[in-house]
């Protein structure tokens, strides 16, 4: 090809690229920025601001847990110092992993077994010691025992009580059992405990250790007949208890019976001491006359008198005639009780008294109870003390509705036993009452000495001492 034929061919190309470059799409830049935002742009800028500050809140939480301190920190180290741990748990010995449980209603030794998880067959090896079988199945609620657990499992020692001043421990190791009997001493102290009533005598005498037992012996049998706790009681009234305590390892375990006990209502003090007579412990006022009285007015608690003693119109038949003792009502099933210590002269059915029971209480004194749906656990010719439940209200016999009819005679004449002068209790004398005064001389001191602090100590309160004199050279 000559030189004029490869110009041209040059020139070709070179139309073709100019053709291109002049048909190829231009792309538009944006317009200037001229100071005002558009609608997009604000809601562009919201959305990156949001995220700045999501990602500002996320990302430290990443960063490594340690970081370096600044060099020019200061630290300060304390050291503190820790209780030395005792040579049985340095080497995993017995009586570091004691557990101690308290029996409750209903379980047994093979139920806490169980709930420990430890085999029957350990708890048979126990049993089979000599004395534990009777005194481990016995077991009353709240009695304590403990057991050895090591964190590595098994039993490893067992232990209970065998009485107030004995502890019984047994020691396992595989099929082999170690006993080993522990003396607990114990320490009795007759104390005096004193208090005034205030909102409530329970709370008041509970708060200052007086026993529950020993709070319904002062309101149900040394006061009971002499005070209305329902409505004579005050709460600046004051009480005082000499009881005996029992303690072991400086923990209260026992109270025993209110040795004497005084109650001041209203002013009036009214004192109790308690003494065995024939074999049956009573209370008696400081001259030895008994605080139980021979009778009780009403023998059944709270009822509601219906009928009183006199004439007036039978409900069934109709007829006027004389009405010989007293109607209480109550519903079917109240508990009655004997109006005091008797022999039962006679249990069964009497006419229209239907269940009825007669009761001598002697020197010509008996009382009748009827109208009963049944009777108590009695028999004719057996003696029974005052209160002991004879029989449960009823409607047998001529009766409208459920009620208890008693009567009251003397040498076979029925009086009104609302009115009636109730005959006074026979007092100590001769070789009893010599005895009690020696028995009772110990409690009779100490309360009354806690008596004289305790009313010299209100009197100083409602009349300041005036200043001694000074004395003369």
């Amino acid at each position: 090809m000559g030189k004029s034929g490869i110009g041209k061919a040059r020139r070709a190309r070179l139309d073709i690229l100019r053709e291109a470059a002049l048909h190829r799409d231009v792309r538009r830049l944006p317009v200037a920025f001229n100071g005002r935002w558009t609608r997009r742009q604000w809601a562009h800028a919201s959305l990156f601001a949001t995220l700045a500050a999501l990602v500002a809140a996320i990302v430290p939480g990443f960063a490594p847990a340690t970081q370096v301190d600044a060099p020019n920190t200061a630290r300060t180290t304390l050291a503190l110092s820790l209780p030395p741990l005792s040579l049985a748990k340095q080497h995993g010995q017995a009586g570091d992993s004691w557990q101690v449980v308290h029996l409750e209603r209903g379980q047994t030794l093979g139920s806490l077994f169980d709930d420990l998880d430890l085999p029957a067959a350990t708890m048979h090896q126990l049993l089979d010691q000599p004395g534990a079988k009777q005194a481990l199945t016995r077991m009353k609620p709240g009695t304590e025992l403990a057991f050895d657990l090591p964190v590595g499992g098994g039993l490893r020692g067992f232990r209970y009580d065998r009485d107030e001043t004995h502890r019984v421990e047994y020691r396992l190791d595989g099929d082999k059992i170690v006993e080993q009997v522990i003396e607990r001493p114990t320490q009795s102290r007759t104390v005096v405990i004193s208090g005034t009533v205030g909102k409530s005598l329970f709370a008041s005498a509970r708060k200052l250790g007086l026993s529950g037992s020993a709070i319904n012996t002062l309101t149900d049998d040394i006061f009971k007949y002499d005070i209305d706790f329902n409505d004579d009681v005050g709460s600046n009234d004051r009480f005082s208890v000499v009881v005996e305590q029992t303690w072991r390892d400086g923990e209260l375990i026992r109270t025993g019976p209110v040795q004497a006990a005084t109650f001041t209502v209203g002013g009036k003090l009214h004192s109790g001491f308690r003494f065995e007579r024939n074999g049956k412990a009573e209370y008696f006022t400081a001259d030895g006359r008994p605080l139980k009285k021979s009778f009780i007015r009403m023998p059944i608690p709270y009822a509601r008198l219906t009928s009183t003693f006199g004439s007036r119109r039978h409900p069934i038949l109709g007829t006027v005639r004389q009405h010989q003792g007293v109607d209480y009502a109550a519903s079917t099933g109240t508990p009655i009780m004997a109006a005091g210590d008797a022999r039962v002269q006679f249990v069964g059915w009497k006419g229209g008294y239907g269940r009825a029971v007669i009761l001598d209480h002697g020197r010509g004194y008996t009382t009748l109870y009827g109208h009963m749906s049944r009777f108590g656990d009695i028999k004719q010719g057996q003696r029974i003390p005052q209160g002991k439940v004879i029989g449960f209200v009823g409607m047998t016999g001529l009766a409208t509705g459920p009620h208890l009819h008693y009567e009251f005679r003397i040498n076979g004449v029925h009086r009104n036993p609302l009115s009636i002068t109730m005959p006074p209790p026979e007092p100590l004398n001769g070789a009893a009452l010599a005895q009690f005064r020696s028995q009772t001389s110990n409690a009779l001191a100490r309360i009354q000495r806690v008596e004289k602090v305790i009313y010299a100590d209100n009197d100083a309160d409602v009349a300041p001492a005036k200043p001694a004199k000074p004395k003369k050279a």
